[in-house]
């Protein structure tokens, strides 16, 4: 309760997850709050590039469609790939990382040494060569995305994992003879699902930034589909005369990463105990 407490009077974190659940619902509800949802497939050129009005409140873009109607199905978009990819990176790192812990040497090192390979090449580099590989497609930037993290979620993983095997509840699980599978699942895995909520959640604004990032290349999501990433390069050729083309995307990613960052040290501070203590120890004095 009192770490609750400690992360309600933390205005970063009240921040960023209310930008997050304030996008989170934008996206749910595109549908009813896009004004124009015929835009994503209508084109109305005699309206093209139209700056923010009554009618179209964040303006149009370069074939006339609504920015705000693009903008509101392109958050699910951003999204639906940030969660599949980061889901599927949590799904192979954490049991890699728990082997690999549990192990030590032998498989364990093994296991890092692939880990390290991955690690070597900076993440964009290794997206953008999978992705150009396998070609402009929503499944593909998932897929790159997925390869691409799950190192992280494997490196972290298997140091938490380290440190859990060194309590005593483990140790006397050790000591009666517990399967494995059983102390991982059921000592591990719970002393480490704090590191894995906030690597979580600061990872999806990661992948976010780094899809926008393929989006942007032109590796990302079909011209056809309203991605964040696309639109902003969709309006590089018409700046700085169509400001609002470009700001509109450009603004929705900062804030969504931004409220992922803050979330994820307000959810850092609030489960591990080392932050939290330094914290309310910062505001007594």
């Amino acid at each position: 309760m009192k770490r609750t407490r400690s992360v309600l009077r933390d205005p970063a974190a009240l921040i960023g997850g209310g930008i997050v659940l304030a996008i989170c619902l934008a996206a749910v509800l595109a549908p009813v709050l896009a004004p124009y949802p015929q835009d994503l497939v209508a084109m109305h050129f005699g309206q093209r590039l139209r700056p923010p009005s009554a009618l179209h409140l964040l303006g149009t873009d370069r074939v006339g469609a609504d920015i705000l109607t693009r903008l509101l199905f392109g958050a699910r978009t951003t999204l639906t790939v940030a969660v599949i990819a980061v889901s599927a990176a949590l799904a192979i790192g954490v049991p890699i990382g728990l082997v690999a812990g549990y192990w030590g040497r032998g498989l364990g090192e093994v296991l890092m040494r692939v880990s390290d390979v991955f690690l070597a090449i900076p993440q964009l580099i290794l997206a953008i060569a999978i992705a150009e590989t396998l070609g402009p497609a929503l499944p593909n930037v998932i897929l790159a995305l997925s390869i691409t993290y799950w190192p992280w979620f494997a490196r972290l993983i298997y140091a938490q994992t380290l440190s859990a095997l060194k309590e005593p509840y483990v140790d006397a699980a050790l000591t009666i003879g517990a399967h494995p599978l059983r102390i991982m699942l059921r000592h591990v895995l719970p002393a480490v699902s704090s590191a894995i909520m906030v690597r979580t959640t600061v990872g999806l604004g990661f992948t976010i930034l780094t899809a926008a990032a393929l989006g942007f290349l032109g590796l990302g999501a079909p011209p056809d589909t309203p991605e964040w990433g696309r639109m902003v390069a969709d309006s590089r050729d018409y700046l700085p005369d169509a400001w609002w083309y470009a700001l509109a995307p450009g603004g929705a990613i900062f804030l969504l990463v931004m409220g992922f960052n803050l979330l994820g040290d307000g959810l850092r501070d609030l489960l591990d105990p080392r932050f939290a203590q330094a914290a309310d120890t910062g505001r007594d004095a």
